[in-house]
């Protein structure tokens, strides 16, 4: 193709394989067999589970630069610009770097037609060929076994968490999806799982592969004291060490585990407990129970696109309290489970905004309404797109009064937009 914008790109990249979804390592491995590729001499860190990927990959890359490596990450989906998804220490990909990736795939790829995401990851892996970062930290896209990062054997594999999410694709229960996500597992290397509840699966798969296992509260395990917290790992522990600066309990979880990743690659990658001190401290991760505030009114945006995630949703409103009243602004994909959504957010809000999401996979907003509806949530207001339900919830809204935006990735990116926020326009490399 001879494109010269990313946007053009990108556009043409939607249109190229017949389905957005499909799963499978043939393709782009094809392709980076024609295009000579070979996997890169630095540690490579691959991280997967249903919910705490982001900010995982996030904690890691802060401790990381602080201990003064450069780190490569890949992470998806974007939530302003489409050049987030790839960084070299803290700065995003350029335009001109991604649309020479883009060339040198599109005339490597023959006669393989390649998924969106596909091109993203093929994208990634060239630009780090180039750059040749200290270490390298892969976000899985859906699953793991059959996601396009599990292309490169990792060095050491996070699964996070496993939740019910991406039915469809991963399968109906957590044990079945525990076997996807530990497809990033590889023989003799450490694999890290990051939450006290395990299905069987994980320990079942890590053991078939030959990998080295470590759970939280099994092999290592924190403890926390007043506002500070203590971690125990293998052979190393730390003290008196600051909160993670994300908000939310599970993120001592995501930060244990965290840590737990770096102690296996203490021998390649030391971190002095100095880096670990200052990169929870200055951690962030957007649209994670990020907040605004607006004319006197909270604002809260969040991804939470599953049942697990608005456990936790739920869990940091409780925490924070409710002075005034609590709108929700909730737009849900029609792919995802919007009564489990919702159920565990049921007593979390006063008055319920549904809104339409622009998106193929998106369901007219009155259908989405009625769902919830059938679910025992009194939704109040129906509007068609979330600019629309932000200018209500707005109106709606009085000095101490919070609104949260939740649901997916495409309710808080336009939220953000309409209350003129933004992330940090990082400098291009």
């Amino acid at each position: 193709m001879h494109f010269t914008t990313l946007s053009e790109w990108l556009s043409w990249q939607q249109t190229l394989h017949p389905s957005a979804i499909d799963l499978g390592l043939t393709r782009i491995q094809r392709t980076l067999d024609r295009l000579g590729w070979r996997r890169p001499a630095c540690p490579v860190i691959t991280v997967g589970g249903t919910n705490g990927k982001g900010s995982s990959v996030a904690l890691l890359g802060c401790i990381l630069a602080e201990a003064g490596y450069r780190v490569g990450a890949f992470t998806s989906p974007h939530l302003l610009r489409y050049n987030e998804r790839i960084t070299i220490a803290d700065r995003e990909v350029s335009d001109a770097s991604l649309v020479a990736a883009f060339e040198r795939i599109d005339a490597a790829r023959g006669d393989d037609t390649l998924t969106f995401f596909e091109f993203n990851a093929l994208a990634a892996l060239l630009i780090f060929e180039s750059a040749r970062p200290d270490v390298i930290v892969l976000e899985v896209g859906m699953g793991g076994r059959l996601d396009a990062v599990n292309v490169v054997d990792a060095d050491v594999a996070l699964v996070t968490s496993v939740a019910l999410d991406h039915c469809e694709w991963l399968g109906r229960d957590v044990e079945t999806i525990g076997r996807e996500k530990a497809g990033i597992f590889r023989r003799d290397r450490p694999a890290v799982f990051g939450s006290r509840v395990m299905p069987a699966s994980i320990a079942t798969s890590a053991r078939d592969i030959g990998a080295r296992l470590l759970q939280l509260g099994r092999d290592f395990s924190y403890v926390r004291s007043a506002e500070r917290w203590s971690w125990r790992g293998v052979a190393l522990r730390l003290d008196d060490l600051p909160p993670p600066a994300l908000v939310g309990d599970i993120q001592f979880d995501n930060a244990a585990a965290v840590l737990a990743v770096l102690e296996t690659l203490a021998d390649r990658l030391p971190v002095p407990a100095a880096a670990v001190v200052q990169g929870l401290q200055r951690v962030q991760v957007a649209g994670r129970f990020q907040q605004l505030d607006r004319n006197g009114v909270h604002w809260i945006l969040d991804v939470a696109h599953n049942p697990a995630a608005a456990r936790t949703l739920a869990s940091q409103l409780a925490a924070r309290g409710r002075d005034g009243q609590t709108i929700a602004v909730c737009g849900i994909l029609g792919d995802k489970d919007a009564a489990g959504i919702a159920g565990e957010l049921r007593a979390s809000f006063d008055r319920w905004i549904v809104t339409g999401l622009d998106s193929d996979r998106a369901v007219d907003p009155q259908l989405l309404a009625q769902r919830l509806r059938t679910s025992g949530i009194d939704v109040t207001d129906v509007v068609p797109d979330v600019g629309s339900a932000c200018s209500l919830a707005a109106a709606l809204a009085g000095p101490g009064d919070s609104v949260v935006v939740f649901g997916s990735f495409l309710t808080v990116a336009p939220a953000l937009l309409w209350l003129g926020g933004s992330l940090a326009s990082a400098p291009h490399f």
